[in-house]
């Protein structure tokens, strides 16, 4: 089916963000690039940053989103165990303190908190992350929360897997 076609529940034809203004979406990927760039430059697992990528897509409902990243996190090693329960994290004790840290910041970040949830978020994972730890773990969850707006407010579909 044409990615534009109308379905039975579609009233306009869907406009990806990413295809209407292609400098913006690169602008976006190129932020995102850096991201992870600087997160593996602190010293974050690659499984971790796709962890991240993936409970922040969980809490925004990104199903694009999610195939993308939990294939990903797949393929850099991560259980499927962990995946299936990242959503109870703070329930396991399958998370490391650095994991668990991060987790807490991410979900923090993308559910804007008042000011004194996010201080005491800031303060707990301060803990376990070092600054530059902190920094890459904020901005990962800022540019995934972009991704996955731009990915919802698109109506990006998830493709049957071709295993």
């Amino acid at each position: 089916m044409d990615e534009n076609a109308q379905g039975p529940h579609d009233t306009h034809r869907r406009l990806f963000l990413d295809k209407a203004d292609p400098a913006a979406w690169r602008a976006l990927n190129g932020l995102g690039l850096k991201a992870k760039e600087s997160a593996e430059a602190a010293g974050l697992e690659r499984g971790l940053i796709e962890l991240l990528n993936v409970r922040v897509s969980q809490i925004n409902g990104c199903a694009y989103c999610l195939d993308l990243h939990v294939r990903d996190a797949l393929a850099n090693g991560e259980s499927s165990q962990r995946i299936a329960v990242l959503p109870a994290w703070r329930d396991t004790g399958i998370f490391n303190d650095k994991e668990r840290a991060a987790l807490a910041l991410a979900e923090t970040i993308t559910n804007i908190s008042d000011a004194g949830t996010r201080e005491q978020a800031g303060a707990a994972a301060r803990k376990h992350l070092s600054d530059d730890e902190f920094a890459a773990v904020s901005w990962l969850a800022i540019t995934m929360n972009a991704f996955n707006r731009v990915s919802i407010v698109s109506g990006h579909p998830v493709r049957p897997a071709s295993d």
